[in-house]
């Protein structure tokens, strides 16, 4: 499922390695605080438990699984993202 992570977080290495962890789930920095993804349930309870660990209790972390009518609802206004890339649906080759 469509997934946002979106975090305020005031320690530079904390945020860091929070940030460390989105990627390390997949998911895509949309913005400097906001990952985004398609990850698994399963998946989504481990990033819970590992974000809550990382983060002291002045730090708040918002994860919003997005269900896939929502997600075609999405506007966006400015510069976005590539909500393909995002999907994990424009294949990636290495050379």
């Amino acid at each position: 499922m469509l997934t946002w992570v979106i975090y305020d977080i005031s320690d530079d290495n904390i945020r860091a390695h929070t940030a460390d962890v989105c990627k390390k789930y997949g998911l895509y920095r949309v913005q400097k605080s906001c990952f985004l993804g398609e990850i698994t349930k399963n998946h989504r309870d481990s990033l819970t438990l590992e974000l809550d660990k990382l983060i002291e209790e002045d730090d708040s972390v918002y994860i919003f699984p997005t269900c896939d009518a929502c997600a075609g609802n999405i506007e966006l206004l400015g510069q976005g993202f590539d909500m393909e890339l995002v999907r994990d649906q424009i294949g990636v080759m290495f050379l």
